[in-house]
């Protein structure tokens, strides 16, 4: 196997000055690029008119991201809608949760989340909620990992049937694939990936893509899943009980392929 030299981090570059992708360039001498193989671009209030969904006529919102949040209120003020105060939010994490305050004044009494932050464990609180009107916020490709929650057994709206509960899916933001196409300089040891989306990604900027000795590491079960059916051999997979981010998974890999060396 190739020494790692070069990574592609699907992902934009953290803002904070400390991370732990920083930590791992100085650890192992490694040179980290940070590229988002996905980016998402707003459904326009003409375009939502179209799906015939009236956010009024529901009493709760599901959100399993921050893009959701951002995307929902955007859309609102577009439309000039204005949320009634007795409007309960459902949440994929604390974090998701919290960031309502940015749009809402936060009170416990409406905002509920997961705990753990996978997405089975706020059906918990969905379902003794269910006479409640649902609606879920989600992009056109609304695989979960798509810088949501890092649980990927299903996604939300399978298990929005399976509960019975009154939902209505609603599309408020697209997915769109990177054209890194021109880019001269797109030669890297392994490649990061995040979501499905970003292995789709992948092939439509490069259909003849050869893994040959590019490693390949994936977060969560479903974005592995889809690079394994694309022919891919996933070298890092995360969250693992020893490596519960990809950070501390690619560590963890670099460390032994240290020692091959």
């Amino acid at each position: 196997m190739v020494k790692i030299k070069r990574i592609l981090v699907s992902q934009p570059k953290p803002k904070a000055e400390k991370s732990p992708y920083f930590d791992l360039e100085s650890k192992y001498g490694v040179k980290i690029d940070f590229k988002p193989f996905i980016h998402v671009e707003p459904v326009l209030a003409k375009e939502f008119r179209q799906q015939k969904v009236s956010i009024l006529d529901h009493t709760a919102v599901v959100f399993t991201a921050r893009t959701a949040i951002d995307h929902f209120f955007r859309l609102c003020e577009e439309m000039r809608l204005k949320i009634p105060e007795t409007m309960k939010y459902f949440c994929v994490s604390q974090s998701v949760a919290n960031y309502l305050q940015t749009y809402i004044q936060y009170r416990k009494r409406k905002v509920f989340f997961s705990a753990t932050g996978k997405i089975e464990d706020l059906m918990v609180s969905v379902n003794k909620h269910l006479d409640e009107k649902f609606l879920v916020a989600v992009s056109d490709v609304h695989d979960i990992n798509s810088g949501a929650a890092e649980s990927d057994k299903e996604d939300i709206i399978s298990l929005m049937e399976k509960a019975n509960a009154t939902f209505t899916k609603a599309v408020m933001y697209k997915t769109v694939s990177t054209d890194f196409t021109q880019e001269a300089d797109f030669n890297y040891d392994m490649f990061v990936f995040f979501s499905p989306s970003g292995i789709v990604s992948l092939y439509k900027n490069f259909p003849d893509f050869q893994q040959g000795e590019i490693c390949i590491g994936c977060l969560g079960s479903t974005t592995a899943k889809v690079a394994k059916e694309a022919g891919l051999t996933v070298n890092v997979e995360a969250p693992t009980p020893e490596a519960p981010s990809m950070p501390a998974a690619l560590d963890l890999f670099l460390k032994e392929m240290n020692k091959k060396k």
